[in-house]
């Protein structure tokens, strides 16, 4: 999906972290999925490739149920990928997918990043809570909650 042209360090400025993060902290107490975003530095290749290796490099592929969700946002190609592990993928299936992109490109198109990322957050939170959820005596927050700026 596209978004505004942003660079890094002006999207960096125009993002609430501390909201994404109290969003994705939100997110997981009703499940036991994983959410991170991640904003990516400039770089020549394929976004959904480069996705990928963020899934991995970021511990995503290593969650307990394979229910991690990424959020990958390339602002200088004007891009972003949402990225589901096969646990929950198997789950929502790929419209699912498509629909949580559809509701963040809307807001980023606007230039709200920072609505754009809670709402699809929100979004997957409560299919991860549906399909995945809590439970106290065995979760625990397998990765981090802030936003990775691919530092």
């Amino acid at each position: 999906m596209a978004l505004a042209l942003f660079g890094r360090t002006r999207l960096r400025r125009s993002i609430d972290e501390a909201r994404v993060q109290k969003t994705i902290e939100e997110a997981e107490r009703r499940t036991s999925g994983e959410v991170r975003v991640c904003v990516a530095p400039f770089f020549w290749g394929n976004v959904e490739r480069e996705a990928d290796r963020a899934f991995v490099r970021l511990g995503m592929a290593r969650t307990e149920q394979r229910n991690g969700i990424l959020f990958f946002i390339v602002p200088s190609r004007r891009r972003f990928v949402v990225l589901g592990d096969e646990g929950i993928h198997a789950k929502v299936g790929a419209e699912f997918w498509s629909q949580v992109a559809a509701a963040v490109s809307e807001r980023f198109r606007q230039r709200d990043f920072t609505g754009g990322l809670v709402v699809g957050i929100e979004t997957v939170g409560r299919e991860l809570a549906a399909h995945f959820p809590f439970d106290p005596g065995t979760d625990r927050d397998e990765l981090p909650n802030t936003v990775a700026f691919g530092d």
